[in-house]
């Protein structure tokens, strides 16, 4: 599998990243350790994933201990203070069998760190890359702004950001910018939460940037083996793919949910991430599923929404999501009538 130079890390990692949240919804450590050895004998050498990811990264240290110094492991903190940091940081090397890890990476601040405060989450950086635990800083985020901010600082080494093809301008310049600044760029969200249903597509944009490499998120054995095909025989950015990006723009143009979930957890049990995109859902995957008396159940608990405010305070794309549910409500009641009718 080719390989990438990921910035000023001089890090050599696979164009083809692995996105381990999904590995959190694995039953079995064994089954996960199958689909995580697959990717590596492939090629696949870098593996992302998060402390608040629930055992992600013991399945991670479960899987690829024996082989930890032929991979390059990023894990991220959302501590926001230096001591949170660092005990963050002991139970990511536990869980992970490693006594370092390449990358720790802030995982979604609203704002940068002071890095001047001697206690802030970045002073834990720096004290941590100063005892080897880790080699080098990252920054993740959903706001162009603040990404920018970032990759300008000269503070971080790496920068991870959703990159698609439906991404707008404004988002695609981070990759011009931490070009220039010689970070490395990290995609995630390539598949926009499941909306996008032809990885090729995304596969193919965002392999015209020689600077950015995805990390997709990857559950099953069956989707790890679409991306080693693509890996194999990549797709051409030509006018027929052009046109399938360009059907997905048109169809999923204005505000929608992207299934970022940190919106999560919801005190009246709404499972937003889905909830919130569900007519795009409809339209875009087998929507039987949906139609089943369990799901339908999870629907009507958005008329239970408490109006608490934590949906859309934390929503990092800053949409009005409790209005945005009772639309998607709406919108499925509709399509539930019409088919069951049928």
């Amino acid at each position: 599998m080719d390989k990438i130079r990921l910035g000023r890390t001089n890090l050599m990692v696979s164009r083809s990243g692995f996105g381990a949240l999904p590995i959190q919804r694995i039953a079995s450590f064994d089954d996960t350790k199958a689909i995580l050895r697959r990717a590596y004998n492939s090629g696949i050498n870098f593996f992302d994933t998060a402390r608040m990811y629930t055992d992600s990264e013991e399945k991670l240290g479960y899987a690829l201990s024996e082989v930890r110094q032929d991979i390059i492991i990023a894990t991220k903190s959302q501590a926001t203070d230096k001591k949170t940091l660092l005990k963050h940081l002991e139970t990511s090397l536990k869980n992970l069998r490693t006594d370092y890890v390449d990358i720790l990476q802030l995982h979604n601040p609203k704002e940068l760190p002071n890095p001047e405060d001697p206690e802030s989450s970045y002073a834990g950086m720096l004290e941590a890359k100063a005892k080897g635990l880790i080699r080098f800083i990252g920054f993740t985020n959903h706001n162009i702004k603040n990404a920018i901010k970032a990759a300008h600082s000269g503070l971080y080494d790496t920068i991870q950001f959703p990159l698609n093809p439906l991404a707008s301008d404004e988002d695609l310049t981070i990759i011009k910018v931490c070009k220039e600044e010689n970070v490395g760029v990290i995609a995630m969200k390539g598949l926009s939460g499941g909306l996008i249903t032809n990885a090729a597509t995304t596969f193919t944009f965002l392999r015209q940037f020689d600077n950015v490499v995805p990390i997709w998120g990857i559950q099953k054995m069956s989707e790890l083996e679409e991306f080693i095909e693509l890996e194999k025989n990549p797709p051409v950015l030509d006018e027929a793919m052009w046109e399938l990006i360009n059907k997905d723009r048109a169809e999923l143009a204005g505000d929608f949910c992207r299934g970022c979930g940190y919106c999560m957890p919801c005190p009246a049990g709404i499972e937003i991430p889905t909830q919130a995109r569900i007519s795009l859902l409809l339209g875009r995957a087998p929507y039987q599923p949906f139609l089943e008396d369990a799901f339908r159940a999870k629907m009507d608990l958005i008329t239970k929404c408490i109006e608490c405010g934590h949906c859309k305070n934390n929503c990092p794309y800053e949409l009005d999501t409790p209005n945005l549910l009772k639309r998607e409500l709406k919108k499925y009641n509709e399509f539930y009538a019409a088919h069951k009718s049928k």
